[in-house]
């Protein structure tokens, strides 16, 4: 029983490594080097511990996710499903580290010894070199995730280690992107995606391999489940894929030995496009009559372990584009990526820098919602079209700030990135709130009655959680709105968010979730258990005013340039001390636009609470007579004859 549980991992493994080595043949990603050669072990066992580390990541990460969403917390197959996670954890722990010391002897090559030269190397690899630091991070994370997943068995505990485990995701697509210097950043965001998205397609496969669910009354459930998540996947792993690929090679290098690999994977994942539509539409409804799947998922997990193969031989050959910058301005060492075109106003419409986080993100929230709409309405229910369009305005100008012009001016002037930052606090939560995106949740998505959790559920459990119910107290919520701003700017995550990708996804996930969680206290009208009096609303909003006004005059007024290294050494001739005082005023004049909108829907919505109690107090004084009034009077009329 217990063998038969490892043919579908034992098939990625071994259709893995077969395609590993098959593709740094072809490739020539494992050919002795010129200059600096570290031997065959590290030109070998490098893509091997890597594909290797992929794997035991799918398994971990695609485990917890199918568990999360197709499992029953506290069940056999619940408990079997962390256990494996958990191994696979350890495994990648262990594989990590094995590609953090190969990376290493990459740069290293001289003889393994304890002297002084050789460790103070070592050290200074893991400790001030940027790759060593990330690959040195993942390690740990990944040991982190292990000892959690020994003790950790509940829902909750299981989702939190579910989104932790993404961390070392992260990292290694900080440390392993092959992007050129114009680049950086869709060359980040992709490999990301990449990672994740991989790792929960076949992750979850080859759980469903182990968990013996053939023999489950749960299979037909727990298939349909997981091939929701596939589809997904795979849709965000052929955008990702090909985002990659053409920062890489573009058309010409195609006919390289990388772009034969390159078309390789693209035959091998639609091959498993095709596998997936016949499971989803053939092999799911006949899967409880049947019972027998194994060896169809064993087929499927082959070819995909020859995909991962493929994509690590592929990591290890030379690219047709080179990674290497040859401009040598500093604004391209500073950010990495060379100085735009002068800016005029044409630019705003001509001038895109795609972010395929964001780009993913941005198409999810509008598809998803559009999709509970249509469910709502095909019920018979109404939903209001002034909602919708909020939503997508809303959806539609994150999309803009995040790849348009706003994002390719950025790094380069400190006045488009507050214009940006203004929008994203502000302008996109002022439109994203009145869509109501837990309410259509709420109606559109389906109950589950079986004990396993889904959409639903997980929704639930977030908005009533207690962190949620802390941080979305509207005098909490306003504090962190207005701290924000002087926090971020007078402190060192400003400079993190400039100089590295990651930090700047934080600043745009912190500014948009704080700026939301501001605005839905004061006119939201998802479920809340803080109703804050109109009054209330108003001193709030004075408030944050007035610190946006204060901060928009501190940074206009200032005569010290806020990251002189970064904003006065970019060469663009631009002064950058004038241009951070027009930031400011945008911070003060355009921040405040958005204020004044929030202001005149919070006096309209107060004006209409009014009216509909009025309308209440009259309804219920005609059915009782006004005996509430006339209660009134006759204990005045007492009180006057004492």
């Amino acid at each position: 029983m217990a063998r038969a549980r490892l043919i579908g991992p034992g098939a990625v493994v071994a259709a893995g490594l077969v395609a590993v080595i098959v593709a740094l043949e072809l490739g020539g990603g494992a050919a002795p080097l010129t200059v600096g050669d570290p031997g065959a072990g590290v030109r070998w066992g490098t893509p091997i511990a890597r594909m290797l580390q992929d794997i035991a990541t799918a398994t971990l990460i695609g485990g917890l996710v199918l568990s999360c969403f197709a499992l029953v917390p506290g069940s056999k197959a619940w408990d079997k499903a962390i256990d494996v996670a958990a191994a696979a954890a350890g495994v990648a722990t262990a594989a990590s580290a094995a590609v953090a010391f190969l990376a290493f002897r990459t740069l290293v090559t001289s003889p393994l010894s304890v002297d002084a030269t050789f460790t103070d190397s070592f050290l200074q690899f893991f400790t001030q070199i940027e790759r060593g630091q990330y690959l040195g991070s993942a390690t740990l994370a990944f040991a982190v995730v292990t000892t959690l997943l020994v003790v950790v068995r509940s829902a909750a505990g299981v989702a939190w280690v579910t989104v932790l485990s993404a961390a070392p995701l992260v990292l290694l697509a900080a440390a392993g992107h092959a992007g050129t210097a114009e680049n950086h950043t869709l060359a980040t965001s992709s490999l990301w995606l990449h990672l994740v998205f991989v790792s929960i397609w076949v992750g979850g496969l080859i759980h469903l391999a182990i968990l013996r669910l053939d023999r489950s009354p749960s299979l037909h459930d727990a298939m349909r489940r997981y091939s929701s998540l596939a589809l997904v996947s795979f849709a965000i792993v052929g955008f990702s894929g090909v985002a990659s690929a053409w920062v890489r090679t573009g058309w010409e290098g195609l006919a390289t030995p990388y772009g034969a690999l390159v078309i390789v994977k693209t035959v091998l994942l639609v091959v498993l496009g095709a596998f997936g539509a016949w499971q989803r539409t053939r092999l799911i409804p006949r899967a409880v009559e049947t019972g027998r799947i194994r060896w169809f998922l064993v087929a499927e997990l082959a070819f995909m372990g020859v995909a991962m193969g493929v994509a690590n031989g592929l990591a290890q050959t030379p690219t047709p584009i080179s990674e290497v910058a040859v401009d040598s301005s500093p604004a391209t060492i500073l950010t990495g990526s060379p100085l735009p075109p002068t800016f005029e106003p044409i630019r705003l419409f001509t001038e895109w820098s795609l972010d395929p986080l964001w780009a993913v993100v941005c198409t999810m929230l509008a598809f998803f919602y559009v999709a509970g709409v249509v469910r709502v309405r095909r019920r018979g229910d109404a939903w209001p079209v002034l909602r919708t369009i909020s939503w997508l305005a809303g959806v539609g100008l994150l999309a803009w700030v995040t790849s348009g012009p706003l994002a390719v001016y950025e790094h380069y002037q400190f006045s488009f990135h507050m214009a940006g930052h203004m929008l994203l606090g502000m302008a996109v939560p002022l439109l994203l709130v009145p869509g109501a995106p837990v309410t259509l949740g709420m109606r559109a998505l389906t109950k589950r009655t079986d004990g396993t959790r889904g959409g639903r559920e997980w929704l639930l459990a977030i908005v009533h959680s207690r962190y949620m119910q802390v941080i979305g107290h509207p005098i909490v919520s306003t504090g962190i709105f207005v701290a924000s701003l002087w926090v971020f700017y007078f402190s060192p995550l400003f400079r993190w968010a400039m100089e590295n990708h990651l930090g700047h996804v934080w600043m745009v996930v912190h500014f948009v979730g704080s700026g939301y969680l501001f605005v839905q206290a004061l006119i939201g009208t998802d479920p809340s258990p803080h109703r804050t009096p109109f009054p209330m609303r108003l001193v709030m909003l004075l408030a944050a005013m007035a610190a946006h006004a204060f901060f928009g005059v501190t940074i206009m007024t200032g005569e010290g340039l806020l990251l002189a290294d970064w904003f006065g050494a970019m060469g663009n001739g631009v002064d950058a001390l004038e241009d951070q005082q027009v930031g400011g005023g945008i911070a003060w004049s355009i921040g405040e636009f958005p204020t004044i909108v929030l202001a005149l829907i919070t006096c309209v919505l107060w004006a209409r609470t009014d009216q509909r109690e009025q309308r209440r107090v009259d309804r219920k004084a005609d059915r009782d007579g006004d005996a509430d009034l006339q209660e009134y009077n006759a204990m005045l009329e007492r009180m006057s004859k004492r």
